[in-house]
């Protein structure tokens, strides 16, 4: 008579028993370590007690610093002004983080700057509480108004993106330094604002907002969860 052969175990069933062995093995492990803490928990409470008291202190800390910081945010931005002295001396970034921040003082408190890289010819995007959407292009001149004056290409490529790509309904351009001619001609064909030096300086020193110190603004969409 022949003997039978066993068939051994391969090496792939044999790694999955060390597997699931090791998995089970864990699994225990985890649930001894479980009940050991559960148990230590019940024989000293107070440790709990005092845990729970120390979380509860915490949160209220984070609640009451957020919403000093949000009251802070909030004078800061009700009392914001510029002098064009200024606005001149900023770096260009720092330009259009002060047109963001003008825009929430004036209520636009979803104005957020986008300028950088790649931008399409938005620095500043905002909704105003009217609803009204605004995409704004900064430029900066670090000789004000001896700089190079703003010109129709300029213009140009705000009005190529501000509607069709970043769906503005108002569309602005602003500066610490000159506007050529040609520009303020061009921005008048095409439906487009101009925030040229004076302009900008009134805006930055008071407390008007910007919609009320230009000229043939759209009127107000629905009120929005901004207004």
């Amino acid at each position: 008579m022949t003997r039978r052969r066993t068939r051994r175990p391969g090496k792939r069933q044999q790694q999955r028993d060390a597997q699931l062995i090791g998995f089970f093995m864990t699994a225990a492990a985890v649930l001894g370590l479980v009940v050991m803490v559960v148990n230590w928990l019940l024989a000293h409470w107070w440790v709990l007690v005092v845990v729970l008291m120390l979380a509860v202190l915490a949160g209220a800390g984070w609640l009451y610093n957020r919403h000093q910081q949000a009251r802070w945010e909030a004078v800061r931005a009700q009392g914001l002004r510029y002098g064009l002295a200024q606005l001149d001396a900023l770096h260009h970034s720092r330009f259009e983080e002060a047109v963001r921040d003008l825009m929430r003082r004036d209520g636009c408190r979803d104005a957020v700057r986008v300028g950088g890289g790649g931008d399409l010819g938005a620095d500043v995007k905002a909704t105003d509480p009217s609803g009204r959407r605004w995409v704004i292009q900064c430029k900066h001149r670090r000789n004000g108004a001896r700089g190079s004056a703003v010109g129709t290409p300029d213009l140009q490529v705000l009005n190529g993106t501000a509607r069709p790509v970043h769906g503005a309904d108002i569309a602005v351009i602003v500066t610490n330094g000159r506007v050529t001619a040609p520009a303020v001609a061009f921005a008048k064909q095409q439906r487009l604002h101009v925030v040229d030096r004076q302009t900008l300086g009134v805006w930055a020193a008071g407390s008007r907002p910007l919609w009320e110190l230009l000229r043939a603004i759209p009127p107000p969409r629905k009120p929005s969860a901004l207004s």
